[in-house]
């Protein structure tokens, strides 16, 4: 049925037919709404089976779907509402309209934000008889969230001088330091075109033709030449953090394609951005999370050496050979620099992706089992490493010894060159270190935590395409450690570098922790 607009029945009977049929039409769009969220909800919870990539896309698409129903949803509940006003006698109206006030008065808006009182004073008069012995008997307030664009101001620092009529010497207090010396920017607006840039992936020169809009005109040269300067003042905060990352026992790591540019070519070559993460939350520690990056213009062994150097412990990571000297005896200790950890998010995306492909039921089976074993992860996330582990000797175990089983029974089933032969040898190949996790609480079951540090770098590729240089992915890696770490720890990341950025010029550098995300706090 068309909603376009008509002349509403005037026989009060059809008014109430017709709003009976639009509460109908509401009631089953909101039950598709309901079950598309519960399907959207369950594509966010999924950390393992798909590749990111596809995953984002069939979320973006989710959420496009449901902003149209819930713009349909809206649309509908207009018309019903309208309905219902012509339909029902004035006193049901009035009981309808105050139950919507009451609804709506519930959902309570943040202390946090600022209030502004708008005052509607009544008429002096009396409406009814025009008398105007007025008395209040009481006051009806209503909340109303709204927006307020960002804007840009000047700030002008006024440092009078004085001169002693005594010795006629000249007294002045010295201009405060800024983040770039003889600059025109403040520490708010630097940290909001960073952010930007590479929180909110919108180039800069996107930036330049939003900024434009506002009338205040900066050049993308401009805007380039602020973003270098940060680097240069942050890059002993980001040393920092990676000094933490590495000094952790248990750390994840990943790397991901960036497209860079070369110089004079006008093509794109591939580097790379390697990232390390620890993160002990899953096991109850208290240490802060933290994040670090590293660029590389290739792949090579060396470069994953380079993000790892002087790490001890346990490495959740893929199956790249370029970790495979890090797992080597280390001849001063006699000891493995690092121990490997394998990804069962990596093994079971490979046999889901068989599945996906072809619908296999022994596919099926093991996609079940597998999941069986992250139901338990779930269950004891946050707990101690003995209590975690305790849970996987008398749960994951023997589930994971009957996964073996149907792993082995399958290769007896299926052909030796399918493939789904070869994502149940990929698994088995590296069964010790993919069951390394039941022996120490600290361990995760994938390196679902490297993941979600590399998620943010492609959704960036999307927006910008390719780094300039191989020194713009340096700058690049520099300023991703210390947004997502920030993110890491609850924080705001550009509130946090804008209090930052006008500290950090005149703190000392040998006291540079004290500027940590973790040990933050506004000044």
């Amino acid at each position: 049925m068309s909603f376009a607009p008509k002349p509403l029945p005037e026989n009060v009977d059809e008014l109430r037919a017709f709003a009976s049929f639009l509460q109908d039409e509401l009631y089953a769009k909101t039950l598709h709404i309901e079950k598309l969220k519960a399907q959207l909800a369950g594509l966010r919870r999924a950390r393992f089976g798909r590749s990111s990539e596809k995953l984002d896309c069939e979320i973006e698409q989710m959420e496009l779907m449901l902003g149209e129903l819930e713009e349909g949803q809206a649309q509908v509940i207009a018309k019903k509402e309208k309905g219902e006003a012509a339909a029902v006698p004035n006193d049901e109206a009035t009981v309808s309209r105050k139950q919507q006030r009451e609804e709506s008065a519930r959902r309570v808006l943040p202390d946090h934000l600022p209030r502004e009182r708008v005052e509607h004073q009544p008429d002096c008069v009396c409406p009814s008889c025009g008398g105007n012995r007025l008395r209040q008997i009481g006051t009806d307030e209503r909340e109303v969230l709204e927006y307020v664009p960002s804007h840009f101001k000047v700030i002008i620092y006024v440092r009078p001088k004085l001169a002693c009529r005594d010795c006629e010497a000249i007294t002045q207090q010295p201009m405060p330091s800024l983040p770039i010396v003889r600059g025109m920017p403040g520490p708010g607006l630097l940290a909001h075109v960073i952010v930007s840039k590479y929180c909110d992936h919108l180039p800069l020169y996107r930036q330049s033709e939003i900024y434009a809009r506002e009338g205040v005109k900066l050049d993308r040269s401009t805007l380039a030449e602020w973003v270098g300067h940060m680097v240069a003042l942050l890059t002993p905060l980001a040393e920092a953090i990676g000094k933490h990352v590495r000094a952790g026992e248990t750390l994840h790591a990943d790397d991901t394609p960036v497209p860079v540019l070369e110089p004079g070519r006008g093509k794109t070559k591939t580097g790379r951005l390697w990232v390390a993460v620890r993160d002990e939350r899953p096991f109850g520690s208290n240490c802060p999370p933290a994040v670090v990056y590293q660029y590389s213009p290739d792949r090579t062994g060396e470069r994953a050496e380079t993000l790892l150097r002087g790490c001890r412990g346990y490495l959740h990571a893929d199956a790249y050979a370029g970790f495979k000297r890090l797992y080597d005896v280390d001849p001063k200790t006699g000891v493995p620099r690092l121990t490997e950890v394998s990804c069962w998010a990596h093994a079971r995306r490979k046999i889901y992706e068989v599945h996906a492909a072809t619908n296999s039921p022994v596919a099926q089976e093991l996609l079940e089992r597998i999941g069986q074993l992250f139901s338990i992860e779930a269950t004891i996330k946050g707990r101690t490493p003995d209590e975690r582990q305790q849970t996987r000797a008398e749960q994951s175990v023997p589930g994971l010894a009957e996964l073996k089983q149907a792993f082995e029974a399958a290769l007896n089933k299926i052909s030796g060159k399918s493939q789904l032969a070869q994502a149940i040898r990929y698994a088995l190949s590296r069964w010790g270190s993919l069951t390394r996790y039941t022996a120490d609480g600290r361990l995760e079951m994938s390196n679902n935590a490297a993941e979600r540090a590399v998620r943010p770098l492609a959704l960036g590729r999307k927006n910008w395409l390719f780094a300039g240089s191989d020194t713009g992915g340096d700058r690049a890696a520099i300023m991703y450690t210390i947004i997502e770490t920030a993110k890491l720890n609850g924080l705001d990341p550009e509130a946090y570098l804008r209090d930052i950025i006008a500290r950090i010029a005149d703190h000392p550098i040998n006291r540079i922790d004290e500027l940590l995300p973790w040990c933050w706090s506004v000044s």
